[in-house]
């Protein structure tokens, strides 16, 4: 096996859409799907109109690779083993003397098996590992704190209530009906949102296009939301980039194997057809679908028995480890959390921004210091590596996080972003993650701080 990975001995290079291939302004958009939900909890189900007011100091709590503990509304940072590194109830820290109480001496959480070793959803907690439920942690953690004020208590039920925000903002016809608060923000002025792809991303695409290989875009937004993003990232013509685009692609359920597969569907005006397709026959834009039904289209494309894919998500419950487990696929972890620690913004990335954002749109919350969600937080540290007291509480040291451990075992390697690699030539050779080599090795273009001094 290769200590390397080159996209040039790829046959088939695929892409997640959101926070992959479109990068967001992350402040803004965090702030308009908090309001989203927060929105809904106060007009739909008669939650405290607080909900609503939040400063810029209150995001530092927005933080991916927490999870809820939905049975007592603690929210958790787990190391690799599952030990619990960090803890809040509600939107308030633990204490060492507090988190044994709940865990135990060595400080375990319970579900962890569950949690990693399938990613699969659970009653009983919910994972945040993408931006764009993320929001969602910080409101977990308000609510929580709105429950003990008012004397009630903290069970699952207020969960039912997230998941109706959740589906009410998101589902596939919230879009066309201009529903909930999202999508109708999102379509009025798609640029205080959206970042368009710089000129070196399109670059690398088409040359991708030119050099043979297929390209593939597989989202799990609905047709309307992915043509009204591709057109602002990548242009009108963006269909003749990619020779399959999947929407409403219900990752990481696109990866089921049999007998759990959905099928493909063709589209008519963004209506997915009732029928469900046999078999997929000749490249172009479906709706659902699966992977195996995918790969025998791919086979018959590249005239390969294994042909092989390379594929770029940020979301390891959706995209890496369906990707990895089921398909057998190379996969390039998007991390944003890796620009929080050490490494520049791209080039293209940075002329990009300075072109689309004007200093006057960035508002108050820019000016009064609202921390990004991909930057270091002071309440749950870095995404990476965290400090943990052994037992007796004497000696501290450090442990990697189980959101870096994940990426080290089911991804090739990670990136920033896209536009972090879109100059380098096509046979570029990048060190892959391996369990032999040191952690360090398998990030581009180098580790992350915390990484590093580990």
């Amino acid at each position: 096996m290769s200590e390397y990975f080159s996209l040039s001995d790829c046959d088939v290079i695929g892409f997640d859409l959101d926070h992959t291939l479109c990068r967001y302004h992350l402040k803004e958009t965090s702030r308009l799907i908090y309001e989203s939900f927060a929105r809904y909890l106060v007009e739909h189900k008669g939650y405290d109109k607080d909900l609503l007011n939040l400063t810029p100091a209150t995001w530092d709590f927005c933080f991916k690779g927490l999870v809820v503990d939905l049975e007592d509304g603690n929210i958790v940072k787990l190391a690799e083993d599952g030990t619990v590194l960090r803890a809040t109830h509600g939107t308030n820290d633990l204490s060492t003397e507090e988190l044994i109480k709940h865990y135990g001496p060595k400080r375990e959480w319970k579900h962890f098996n569950s949690l990693s070793t399938s990613f699969t959803r659970s009653a009983k907690y919910y994972f945040y590992d993408n931006y764009f439920d993320l929001p969602g942690a910080l409101l977990c953690g308000n609510v929580v704190d709105m429950l003990h004020k008012r004397g009630n208590e903290v069970n699952s039920n207020f969960w039912k209530d997230m998941l109706a925000a959740i589906d009410h903002n998101y589902n596939t016809s919230a879009f066309k009906e201009d529903a909930g608060t999202y999508f109708p923000s999102i379509k009025r002025d798609p640029a205080r949102y959206l970042q368009p792809c710089s000129d070196s991303v399109k670059t690398w695409l088409r040359s991708m296009k030119t050099a043979g290989k297929i390209l593939i875009l597989i989202t799990s937004s609905h047709s309307d939301y992915c043509k009204l993003i591709c057109e602002f990232i990548l242009g009108k013509d963006f269909e003749q980039l990619f020779d399959v685009i999947i929407t409403n692609a219900l990752k990481p359920g696109f990866f089921s194997l049999i007998p759990h597969q959905r099928p493909f569907r063709t589209l008519m005006n963004d209506v997915e057809e009732t029928e469900g397709l046999p078999s997929l026959d000749k490249p172009g834009w479906y709706s659902q679908g699966n992977w195996p039904h995918l790969h025998e289209l791919l086979k018959t494309m590249t005239g390969k028995l294994e042909p092989k894919v390379a594929y770029f998500g940020d979301s390891m419950r959706s995209d890496i480890f369906p990707a990895t487990t089921f398909g057998k696929w190379e996969t390039v972890m998007i991390v944003e959390e890796m620009e929080g620690e050490g490494i520049p913004k791209s080039d293209a990335a940075l002329s990009n921004k300075t072109q689309v954002e004007p200093q006057e749109k960035r508002g108050k919350f820019e000016e009064q210091g609202m921390k990004s969600p991909s930057a270091v937080s002071n309440q749950w540290g870095s995404y990476f590596v965290d400090m943990h007291k052994s037992e007796g509480g004497n000696e501290e040291h450090q442990k990697l996080t189980w959101c870096c451990h994940c990426i080290h075992t089911y991804s090739t390697m990670a990136i920033p972003s896209v536009e972090h690699i879109a100059d380098l030539p096509l046979d570029y050779k990048f060190p892959k993650f391996s369990p032999d080599k040191p952690c360090t090795v398998g990030y581009y273009p180098k580790p992350p701080d915390s990484v590093l001094k580990r």
